[in-house]
């Protein structure tokens, strides 16, 4: 859409009951209560996690003490901010780092921050759809890019794939041993360290969760699973807001990530 020279780019994903939720987590179920009928009105209910599609993690998702999503300003869900395209780097359990994000755009502090690792080709209304891939071997960040992320208070941060954490510094580390056991193999041969070496349990565990949400680091929340419109913001600077439902208790929520390109960012 193009409004006065402000053009606006839908970075959200379709979700549906084919959406895969984040592994373990209800996929939502959907039915109608009531057809045409008798006031001439269609009705759905809906079954469902928060994790599925795109989707905010909201401070209270891991912490207890957190703020609530029905809590968080507009000027925290939206501000200027860049997108940082990584897809030429792309590989299954690739690692990133702070360095790689600072010498293809121009980061500033208090962004919102969207990494685009390439894995949205994966998801699962893409022509490469590839479940196992965009959930289970996306890459993920190195454990140096958790205090640079509270150095650069960032307002919040957004993946194009299954988490914001490496899938090896999850539970699915344990709940998916074989693949566990490829990653710790590919590790050695890359970086020659094993797996438990580069992300350290319990140290470690799901740092861009546990090390990001409290408000002691600066609640530093992110989205997960953006794509739409991505690839067209590579590296580029824009306003980008996200619009949770304002969900009072929720510790999380389905969103819709919007950029604005064409303001002074």
């Amino acid at each position: 859409m193009n409004w006065n020279g402000i053009k606006m780019h839908d970075l959200s994903i379709p979700t549906g009951i084919q959406t895969p939720p984040w592994p373990t987590y209800e996929a939502l179920q959907v039915k109608y209560f009531k057809r045409l009928a008798p006031n001439g009105a269609n009705g759905m209910v809906i079954t469902t996690s928060n994790h599925v599609g795109t989707h905010l993690d909201g401070p209270l998702h891991f912490d207890t003490a957190g703020r609530d999503v029905a809590s968080l300003p507009l000027d925290k869900l939206c501000a200027p901010g860049v997108v940082v395209d990584l897809s030429d780097m792309a590989e299954d359990f690739g690692i990133y780092t702070p360095e790689d994000l600072k010498k293809r755009a121009d980061i500033r502090k208090g962004d919102v921050l969207i990494i685009n690792t390439g894995y949205h080709k994966y998801g699962w209304d893409q022509p490469e759809a590839d479940e196992r891939r965009y959930m289970l071997r996306h890459p993920g960040p190195s454990m140096d890019f958790v205090p640079w992320c509270h150095e650069m208070q960032f307002k919040w941060l957004a993946v194009d794939c299954g988490s914001a954490d490496h899938p090896m510094n999850t539970k699915i580390r344990d709940w998916e041993p074989r693949e566990a056991e490829l990653c710790d193999k590919l590790f050695q041969e890359r970086y020659g360290k094993g797996l438990n070496e580069i992300y350290e349990w319990p140290k470690t565990y799901q740092a861009m969760h546990i090390q990001q949400f409290p408000q002691k680091y600066g609640e530093i929340i992110h989205v997960e699973c953006v794509g739409g419109d991505i690839d067209k913001l590579s590296n580029k600077r824009c306003v980008i807001g996200c619009f949770p439902w304002k969900f009072k208790d929720g510790e999380s929520a389905f969103c819709r990530v919007v950029a604005f390109e064409g303001f002074d960012a």
